[in-house]
């Protein structure tokens, strides 16, 4: 395995007498997509959120590209090149989609936050923005306002507001939570067709999903890593088996 980009040592979160992250090690190397797994309650998503930085850990070290950021703010991750998408979408629902994006671009380019008009005369924002929505699949739609989307487009508009960050390392917590069978298909191909181009941490119940995209799986339980290796590997895994998979879905 190459260098990692991401790489977790000993993490470990507790509340109060609840562990909710328990000594993880995790690799995700560069142009990988290595989906994270488990159980309702695993600590997948609080994995998430210390990887981002909006919680802190009371053990471990996490490293982007080599470097410790441990010490750093969620913006300064950000800087760093971490992006994240989130259960419930985080959406500005009275603007468009174009506003949306064009917004997190202004906030990447180190715009000061000035008034919206100012983000919306702005025609190298706005192409930036149109080209992430693109990336997307939402071109055809970047004046719809926000309120008036399906869910599956709010996701995936969430998903080209993370590509504005110009993340390094895409987190993507559910993207396929409350889609339909239609709208999850989409969400598949777009994310397979952005393979090699982005390194995407996914935590994902959808095991279809998770089966068809991830270069590698990791399996989280209790707030413990059991196993990680490709697909077959973890349908292989007589532990995986037991505690999450189950023999009738293995």
């Amino acid at each position: 395995m190459t260098k990692p980009l991401l790489s977790v040592r000993g993490l470990r979160k507790r509340f109060g007498g609840l562990i909710a992250t328990d000594s993880v090690d995790l690799d995700v190397v560069e142009g990988e997509i290595h989906a994270l797994i488990g159980p309702n309650g695993a600590g997948k998503t609080t994995l998430l959120t210390q990887l981002f930085g909006e919680l802190s850990h009371d053990e471990g070290e996490i490293r982007l590209d080599g470097e410790p950021i441990d010490a750093l703010a969620t913006a300064q991750r950000v800087r760093r090149g971490l992006a994240r998408t989130f259960q419930i979408n985080q959406l500005l629902p009275d603007f468009s989609m174009l506003d949306n994006v064009a917004l997190a671009v202004q906030a990447q380019q180190g715009h000061s936050f000035r008034f919206l008009a100012d983000a919306r005369r702005d025609r190298r924002l706005r192409q930036r923005a149109r080209e992430h929505l693109a990336t997307a699949g939402l071109a055809h739609r970047a004046e719809v306002k926000v309120a008036d989307l399906s869910h599956g487009e709010q996701k995936q508009l969430e998903f080209a507001i993370a590509l504005a960050c110009e993340p390094r390392l895409l987190l993507l917590d559910e993207p396929m939570a409350g889609l339909g069978h239609a709208e999850s298909e989409q969400m598949v191909a777009m994310l397979s067709g952005l393979k090699g181009r982005f390194t995407m941490l996914l935590v994902e119940h959808d095991m279809d999903a998770v089966f068809a995209l991830a270069d590698r799986i990791s399996v989280l339980v209790y707030g413990r890593i059991i196993a990680t290796g490709t697909a077959q590997e973890i349908r292989d895994n007589d532990d995986v088996r037991t505690a999450y998979l189950g023999e009738g879905d293995a």
